[in-house]
Order: C-alpha cells, then sequence, then structure tokens
C-alpha cells in the first residue's frame, strides 16, 4: 500500500492557509500560493533547481504578486515565519489513523510516497507519529525522481519488495497521484476528500475518506492479489485467495 501525504494523511492545505493568513493578514490567498507551487515544483521535478532553492524563489514570487517587493533577507525571514507556523499547525485527517491501523492489523505492507523535500517532509512524519506505519519512505527530493513518473512509483515497489501489480496507491491528486500510478501498473485510488464533481478515468477507482479503503481493498483489490503483506504477521485477511 502506497500512501501520499499532503493532503491524504495530513491536512496540509488548512495549515498552509492558516500560515498565509498569520502572516499577511488576507484569507483568500491559497489558490495563488498553490498556483506557484506547482509551477515551482514542476521546476524541481525538471531537474532545473533543488527544493532549497524552489522554497526561496516560491516565496520571492507569491511576495511580489502579491505587491511586496522584498529583499533576500526578507524573504528568507518571511519563509522561516512560515515554516515556524506550519510546524505548529500540521494535523492529521481523522481517519488516518483508525486506517493506517487496520493496514498494520491486516500485515500489509506500506509506504509513504512524497513529491516533498526531505527533511521537511521526514519531521513531519515523525512529529505526527507516522513514522512506525511505514515500511518505507519515498521522497521526491531524495530521489530526484516525482510522481507521476513511472520510475517514482516502481522505486516504491522496489523498497517494498514487491511488483507493481501488487501494490495500490492512494493520494488526493487525481494526475500526479491515481492516474500516473494506474499508468506506473499499481492499483490507482483517487481520494476526492472535497467531492469534486469529475469523473473518473478507467483503471481508477475513488473514494472521499480513508474509512473508505479498506472495504475497497477488500472487495476490489482482493481478486487482483494486491496489496503486497508481510510475511511475518498474520493477516486480517487473505488478499490471494480473496477471503475476509
Amino acid at each position: 500500500m502506497c500512501l501520499d501525504i499532503d493532503d491524504t494523511l495530513i491536512d496540509c492545505t488548512a495549515a498552509i492557509r492558516l500560515s498565509l493568513r498569520a502572516l499577511t493578514g488576507q484569507n483568500d490567498l491559497w489558490p495563488l500560493w498553490d498556483l506557484i507551487t506547482e509551477e515551482h515544483v514542476a521546476l524541481v521535478v525538471a531537474g532545473e533547481i533543488d527544493y532549497v532553492t524552489m522554497h526561496h524563489k516560491r516565496t520571492e514570487c507569491f511576495l511580489a504578486e502579491i505587491g511586496i517587493l522584498a529583499d533576500e533577507e526578507q524573504v528568507s525571514g518571511f519563509e522561516r515565519r512560515r515554516r515556524e507556523i506550519l510546524t505548529r499547525s500540521w494535523q492529521l485527517f481523522e481517519d488516518v489513523l483508525p486506517c493506517l491501523e487496520w493496514l498494520r492489523a491486516a500485515g500489509v505492507l506500506v509506504a509513504a510516497v512524497t513529491n516533498a523535500s526531505g527533511v521537511h517532509q521526514r519531521k513531519k512524519i515523525a512529529d505526527l507519529g507516522l513514522a512506525r506505519f511505514f515500511d518505507h519512505v519515498a521522497i521526491a527530493g531524495e530521489l530526484g525522481v516525482a510522481k507521476p513518473d513511472p520510475a517514482m512509483f516502481h522505486s516504491v515497489c522496489l523498497g517494498l519488495g514487491c511488483d507493481p501489480a501488487q501494490a495500490v496507491h492512494v493520494g488526493d491528486k487525481l494526475d500526479t497521484d491515481a492516474i500516473g500510478a494506474r499508468d506506473a501498473g499499481l492499483g490507482a485510488v483517487w481520494l476526492d476528500r472535497d467531492g469534486i464533481a469529475e469523473r473518473a478515468p478507467a483503471g481508477v477507482h475513488t473514494i472521499s475518506g480513508l474509512d473508505e479503503l479498506p472495504e475497497l481493498l477488500v472487495s476490489e483489490f482482493a481478486k487482483l492479489g494486491v496489496p503486497a503483506q508481510r510475511a511475518t504477521e498474520t493477516p486480517a485477511f487473505t488478499v490471494r485467495n480473496s477471503v475476509l
């Protein structure tokens, strides 16, 4: 089982909204921040800049877009204060721990798969008590490859010791997570927490919360032979024979 981190397990959007509001006094800047972030992460994925540079340039671009011309020191100060607020604001969605506990009890191998940078993402995982659930952690900033590149998904399967057909990936982004996983040969699940009125393409399952994942795994994926399980634990269900 492969799980995206931000806005799948951790309510990243809420924390970022709070930090932007605290630093600017404005409530409507999240869409702009998200757009600028996507543009700059694309540069990282393309190998044009590293994550440290991306964080600085993203903040510099964001401030310019809202009419603040800041020098290097001011940009660094804004980014530092933003991260301090984020560190205090990260929260798990309510359905996360029950789902992870179920996967652990079922003996399913679990990997975290994220396009973020290594240091910050590992700190979040540790601070929120998630590290104990993961058998493998794949971070784009450490691997030099990112979702939806099939190489990212295949590296995770290699880390888990399973074939892509034995893995399922769950994430909140339809293109990056679900379609990327499907095209890489994994089972694909789109976590649509916001109820977006968009029909998922063939080969992609949709859930509105992680509380729906156990039933989906048992009813839909068991017959396919996924997800891969720990050999050392007694699973709550037998995947190969589709028996609960």
